[in-house]
């Protein structure tokens, strides 16, 4: 991982518009490497937006952005560097985990000498080892999330974006991806976190920034966000509910 300058994102008046409507309007960042980024919005607010914008699926209106040192306008060379867990994973029903991962490692240019020992590494990490030569179709909502997280880790991403990495999960493998997503970050990536499973959030961020209606209305740390709610004894829910709710400045 060879990540450009101290920074791991960076956004500068990022703004995407349909139409008359502004789903994102004029949103900056600059994320420091190896940290988790919580990003927090309620629904509508322009979070997928966002991280469609940042992971090149859809360019934004007017603004630009860098991520791992590479500008967003730059498709080809950034994907090599970013890996990206939507809230549905793109997976292939008729085929196998094992053969998915393999596809995955493939258009990722990962090492052939090593992808089969990292699939396995990583299907055992996540308890789907046992369930690596079934296919697809037949895992549930949950099984599939975790193919997903793993297809996102796979080539070891600079920088890594997570819509719902938990959703669906049982605590057991909530845990576990909790844990994985850490390790991840110690190894030296930057997670880019989107949930309303908000202790995850709490538990996981280095620094939480809330989308309301299309804007960053606050970014502080989790601990610092929370003192906000009234006598700064409440959780990252009741600071996020205070926020979304006054829409207050950043």
């Amino acid at each position: 991982m060879e990540t450009s300058g101290s920074a791991a994102i960076t956004a500068t008046g990022l703004t995407k518009r349909f139409g008359e409507t502004v789903a994102v309007d004029g949103v900056d960042l600059d994320i420091p490497r190896e940290t988790v980024y919580g990003f927090l919005g309620p629904n509508g607010a322009g979070k997928t937006t966002t991280i469609e914008m940042l992971t090149t699926l859809t360019p934004p209106t007017s603004g630009t952005a860098r991520v791992a040192g590479v500008s967003i306008e730059n498709r080809d060379q950034l994907k090599q560097h970013i890996g990206y867990l939507p809230h549905d994973p793109p997976v292939y029903e008729s085929f196998t985990a094992r053969e998915q991962l393999a596809y995955a490692a493939d258009i990722r240019q990962v090492d052939p000498d090593r992808a089969d020992e990292r699939i396995d590494a990583m299907l055992e990490r996540v308890d789907l080892l046992g369930d690596a030569n079934d296919r697809i179709g037949t895992y549930s909502q949950g099984m599939r999330r975790k193919v997903g997280l793993v297809q996102a880790l796979l080539h070891d991403p600079d920088v890594v974006f997570l819509d719902e990495p938990t959703s669906g999960l049982d605590p057991r493998s909530s845990r576990t991806v909790i844990e994985l997503i850490n390790e991840q970050v110690e190894t030296g990536t930057t997670a880019f976190l989107s949930s309303h499973i908000l202790p995850v959030v709490e538990e996981l961020a280095d620094t939480v920034g809330v989308l309301y209606r299309g804007r960053l209305v606050a970014e502080d740390s989790p601990e610092r966000l929370v003192e906000r709610t009234e006598e700064g004894t409440g959780t990252l829910e009741e600071a996020f509910l205070d926020i979304t709710t006054e829409g207050g400045p950043a």
